[in-house]
């Protein structure tokens, strides 16, 4: 395992960082299975721990708290607020009110005095961003957080952050969050350089494209029962149900998909260990989040995780899916006020 100093902060974490969204109801409900998994990977050299609050509504946040029991000092933890926790309409967001409630809970959950990364999940569009950055600040100089991150933040609001945080002498946003795999490019244009010229950490999401970068899903092979884009699976329930035959994006995933096995193959590694070393190999990222949902999954990412991509393999990778482009059916969910009609059109 190798490490990786997150921005000027001065800690240093381990270039996979494990993701535990998929531990409870959403994926693992096996406590204890995850609770190996989570030891298994912080004994493979992780040091870096991801989850959030709305991650099986907390289910997530309370297994890793239990599993890192006598490590904590060890392990940089990191959570999220901002996404719905109930129907209550101010149990969201990235108002003060909210921030405040949400870290103690987080606290509660995690069994812990303190977060080592604490991130807002989403930017809140109706929300002051400095309102924001205060309450933030103020969790800091209490102690309860060290570090402060943004997640799926556009670069306009990644720059914004950063002179906010300087013209109210707030604590500052020290990382990213992004979704970063060879099929969702597009934050190279602008997110990934804006990180790079204000020394923002990158720790990218879904660097396997939900399981499509791992080979799983191959034209005119059966769908592997449980997977993500199952008929039951989380993607299909989003779409009503509808399967990867109705998404009129497939095609394309699949031309991708079999372009990229062959690079693989040339290579000598598997898709996999390609997709994860592509995200790697950008100057912007710190480490990548890895999301397993069985010890399976964790050991055959562990086993990619000193793979590096030579310049002929990341040029042919360019040829597959061009830089700064998404593959067809990528869901960036910004949520973009200004795209909406009466944001567009003159009143009168």
């Amino acid at each position: 395992m190798r490490y990786r100093k997150l921005a000027r902060t001065g800690v240093e974490v381990s270039t996979q960082c494990l993701g535990a969204m998929m531990f409870g109801a959403f994926g693992n409900t096996d406590h204890d299975e995850c609770e190996r998994i989570i030891n298994h990977a912080l004994d493979a050299g992780i040091n870096f721990v991801d989850t959030a609050d709305v991650y099986s509504q907390g289910e997530s946040e309370q297994i890793v708290g239990k599993a890192i029991k006598g490590r904590r000092d060890d392990i940089v933890l990191a959570t999220k607020c901002f996404t719905p926790m109930g129907d209550e309409r101010n149990h969201r967001g990235g108002s003060r009110r909210w921030i405040i409630r949400a870290v103690e809970d987080s606290l509660r959950r995690l069994d812990t005095d303190y977060i080592d990364l604490y991130q807002v999940h989403r930017h809140d569009w109706d929300v002051d961003l400095e309102e924001t950055l205060g309450a933030l600040t103020d969790l800091v100089r209490q102690g309860k957080v060290r570090y402060l991150g943004s997640s799926s933040y556009p670069a306009d609001w990644i720059v914004e952050a950063q002179w906010a945080a300087r013209r109210r002498n707030s604590e500052r946003f020290v990382c990213e969050q992004p979704q970063y795999s060879i099929f969702a490019r597009s934050i190279e244009e602008a997110v990934l350089p804006a990180t790079l010229r204000h020394d923002v950490g990158v720790i990218p999401w879904s660097p396997l494209a939900g399981g499509w970068l791992t080979g799983k899903y191959r034209r005119d092979a059966e769908i592997p029962s449980g997977s993500r884009f199952g008929s039951e699976g989380v993607f299909a329930r989003r779409r009503g149900g509808a399967g990867l035959d109705e998404d009129p994006s497939t095609p394309a995933r699949y031309d991708a998909v079999e372009g990229l096995a062959t690079i693989a193959e040339q290579a000598g590694i598997s898709l996999t260990h390609l997709a994860l070393a592509f995200v790697d190999s950008h100057p912007a990222v710190t480490s990548t989040i890895i999301g397993p949902k069985t010890l399976a999954q964790l050991d055959d990412v562990l086993a990619g995780a000193d793979v590096t991509l030579d310049a002929t393999t990341l040029d042919a990778i360019d040829k597959v899916v061009p830089p700064g482009t998404d593959v067809a059916g990528i869901e960036h969910y910004s949520g973009n006020p200004s795209l909406r009609p009466a944001s567009r059109r003159r009143a009168g």
